[in-house]
């Protein structure tokens, strides 16, 4: 069986019994964005047995030059060789956990899909989920994988640039969606970027908002209600989805893909790209 959104924590334990070699690749994404190691110590004090780490900064992200945001796409074929490296090929089911209610597995999901990786799927719940149903940690690293076959296919996911949003501020043929903290949005509290506020005609969507009180996602007949309601009207390709860096923005198209919403897009610097460039139009209070 192959998973494309979520996977629960009971199927991926059924799933990791006898899998085959290369068949199926767990990975731990989980992170700090005030303690870059934190998610590496995390990883060792306990993981999903057979499970490799992943790190937001060394694989997801490319080298940061002040103007690209905080959290850079690297290039597709760059991306392609460190998961190969990790033991993912083209027929191997990828399974993305952490332990943030998969702010950071949402990532590598959209990041696979990005290279043409569609057989990639987040724990529902991640860490949280796995632990409440009594399922078996392992403390120590699995044996070094076998390097897999990967190759770079047509993109299943899509971006737009700063110059693209640009335009768009004046022709409004794109909504953008912005996954953080409502007082981020309005300006407030800004403590992880230089310059407050948001993308001029942008809605809020929190990215946790993608999420029930139990840590797992909401039910997609319930996702995709209150996506509508937001977007008024607005068709799903013509959605970007954004945030501090283009990572929880990640969280909020999976919530569409599982709302059966298929088509935004991201656009991976984000306001930490946008708010570094110079004339960037910004915008301050709630979305008008």
């Amino acid at each position: 069986m192959t998973y494309q959104t979520l996977i629960s924590a009971n199927a991926l334990a059924r799933e990791l019994d006898g899998a085959q070699p290369g068949s199926l690749l767990v990975l731990d994404c989980s992170f700090e964005l005030t303690d870059a190691q934190a998610g590496r110590r995390a990883y060792d004090a306990g993981h999903i047995p057979g499970a490799r780490y992943v790190h937001l900064e060394d694989t997801l992200s490319a080298p940061k030059n002040g103007r690209n945001g905080r959290h850079p796409l690297p290039a597709p074929e760059a991306f392609v060789r460190a998961l190969a490296a990790l033991g993912a090929g083209d027929h191997t089911q990828v399974v993305a956990y952490d332990n943030a209610g998969g702010m950071y597995a949402a990532r590598l999901w959209w990041m696979l899909r990005w290279i043409g990786h569609g057989t990639v799927a987040v724990l529902d719940g991640g860490l949280a989920a796995w632990n409440a149903a009594g399922l078996p940690l392992a403390g120590e690293a699995p044996p070094p994988p076998v390097a897999g076959t990967l190759s770079l296919r047509a993109p299943l996911a899509g971006t737009v640039s700063y110059g693209t949003l640009c335009a768009n501020l004046d022709s409004g043929e794109r909504l953008v969606l912005d996954a953080r903290a409502p007082d981020r949005f309005r300006g407030e509290n800004e403590t992880m970027d230089p310059v407050g506020g948001h993308i001029p005609g942008a809605r809020n969507r929190l990215f946790r908002d993608n999420l029930d009180a139990s840590g797992n996602f909401k039910p997609a007949a319930r996702l995709r209600e209150e996506f509508l309601a937001l977007v008024d009207g607005r068709q799903p390709a013509e959605l970007v989805s954004q945030c501090g860096s283009g990572v929880t923005a990640c969280h909020n198209l999976l919530a569409l893909e599982i709302a059966g919403l298929p088509g935004a897009v991201l656009y991976p610097g984000s306001w930490s790209e946008w708010c570094a460039q110079p004339g960037a139009r910004i915008a301050t209070g709630a979305a008008t």
